[in-house]
């Protein structure tokens, strides 16, 4: 049961229950897409990581005025990458939604707040884990600022921090295993774009 259905559990008039299911079953849908990022159809998330067929993904890096990025720490709960350390927040778009929408939703979803965003670049990675699942994804990077603290959802994000971006890259280098796929593989990517 996703988050939106929890919280519309509590509320007695039927018709608002099956609206927020039907929009919890509508985010379980990821956009497939061909090399070029042009849609090719839709298919459940979780039969997307089982195939590994590409589909559309986003990461938001959020930094301070120190230039310090705000990484999180998944939940233990999660599916895959479970207590891993990555960006700021990630996910896939709705079919409709635009890249910029689809970060500020999931920012607030995931760490409590929303910035202003940009996009800057995209990549296509692969990433097999230890489950049988794999990411395969057509990822768009999004960048913003914010310095406040955020107010993290507990379901989704167990520990949040600010870190220099040298020593990310050290921590990166030193101790790859508590790092999440994708985020490496994107600080590895652009770290030189990220350090402007």
């Amino acid at each position: 049961m996703c988050n939106a259905t929890k919280r519309f559990l509590v509320v007695k008039q039927a018709k608002y229950y099956y609206f927020h299911t039907f929009v919890c079953m509508m985010e379980e849908q990821v956009i497939l897409v061909d090399i070029n990022d042009n849609q090719i159809g839709l298919m459940p998330k979780m039969e997307a990581h089982e195939k590994a067929l590409l589909h559309r993904a986003f990461s938001v890096f959020i930094f301070n005025k120190k230039n310090q990025l705000m990484l999180q720490q998944r939940a233990l709960e999660k599916y895959h990458s479970p207590g891993l350390w990555t960006n700021t927040c990630c996910s896939h778009q709705r079919e409709g939604e635009s890249n910029i929408e689809a970060g500020k939703r999931r920012l607030q979803e995931e760490m409590g707040f929303v910035t202003e965003l940009k996009e800057t670049t995209s990549f296509i990675y692969k990433a097999p884990f230890d489950n049988g699942l794999t990411e395969h994804e057509l990822d768009h990077i999004l960048v913003g600022y914010y310095n406040d603290d955020p107010n993290p959802n507990n379901e989704e994000v167990v520990a949040w921090k600010w870190m220099d971006l040298e020593e990310v890259k050290k921590d990166v280098l030193q101790n790859p295993q508590v790092y999440t796929a994708w985020f490496k593989i994107i600080f590895d990517k652009f770290y030189n774009f990220l350090n402007q």
